[in-house]
């Protein structure tokens, strides 16, 4: 499974007619492009642990998209609807990380960690 990653905090001061119009460019690509297999979008979640006070910068939100394979994500990247997308998204965000991983589940992905 390949799991597409962005962290990112907004601008400051966006306007809410750039945040909606980004929400409905995200919820235009996951009804548009089949090769989504999951989607998960939040905020940060913050209960005192001392990790998060390791973190350097402070990313508000995560989406974590999931594909079967590097395919159904380069179909996803190359889609109208994802370019829609890019360009709200990048005028939206101050920070943003976006990685792309190859998971495997359980005891497997462990085992990758060491081959």
């Amino acid at each position: 499974m390949i799991a597409h990653v962005v962290l990112f905090r907004a601008r400051r001061d966006l306007p809410l007619d750039a945040r909606t119009a980004l929400a409905r460019a995200f919820e235009a690509a996951l009804r548009e492009i089949p090769s989504i297999r999951r989607a998960n979008v939040g905020g940060r979640l913050r209960q005192g642990h001392s990790y998060e006070a390791l973190m350097k910068i402070d990313y508000e939100y995560a989406a974590v998209l999931e594909f079967d394979d590097a395919a159904g994500l380069n179909a996803y990247l190359e889609h109208p609807a994802h370019q829609q997308l890019a360009s709200q998204f990048y005028q939206a965000f101050e920070q943003a990380l976006m990685y792309d991983f190859e998971l495997r589940e359980g005891e497997a992905g462990v085992a990758a960690l060491l081959a």
